[in-house]
């Protein structure tokens, strides 16, 4: 479903010289076809928001170098992107919702040391998905369990 809503917005984009848009979900397309033909699969829907994700964090890791080389055209453009990419993304939860999640997740675990953290972070995920960052995931934990 979201592969079509990628096409359609595509289309969209095309029809209104979007060029920030189209290429962005171009590039979205690009990801999902490549790991559709490396892995011989159809990929679905949580997938699709896995790679979306990914992308979003890689375009803000790259507003820190721009903002270093002083690019403001280069900072502009990601940061449209960025909008445009988050689009498709659920809601993304607050500090304080990841925060309450995090504190069942550490009493259900009985997490205490670092060496916890790995199963921490593998049910976050999987109980949060795309809704919330790996980076701020983890530093919540760590801020919670004193680390």
């Amino acid at each position: 479903m979201l592969k079509e809503k990628l096409m359609e917005d595509l289309k969209s984009a095309m029809k209104n010289k979007e060029e920030v848009r189209k290429n962005t979900i171009q590039m979205v397309r690009a990801g999902i076809l490549q790991i559709e033909k490396d892995k011989g699969i159809q990929v679905e829907d949580d997938k699709i928001l896995e790679i979306i994700a990914k992308e979003v964090k890689t375009k803000k890791d790259a507003l820190k170098d721009f903002e270093k080389a002083n690019r403001q055209d280069l900072i502009d453009q990601t940061n449209e992107e960025i909008e445009v990419l988050q689009k498709y993304l659920p809601k993304q939860l607050s500090r304080e919702e990841i925060k309450t999640e995090l504190e069942q997740i550490i009493s259900k675990i009985g997490a205490t040391t670092m060496k916890d953290m790995g199963a921490i972070m593998k049910e976050a995920k999987a109980k949060m998905g795309a809704a919330a960052d790996g980076k701020t995931i983890n530093e919540v934990a760590k801020e919670i369990m004193g680390l």
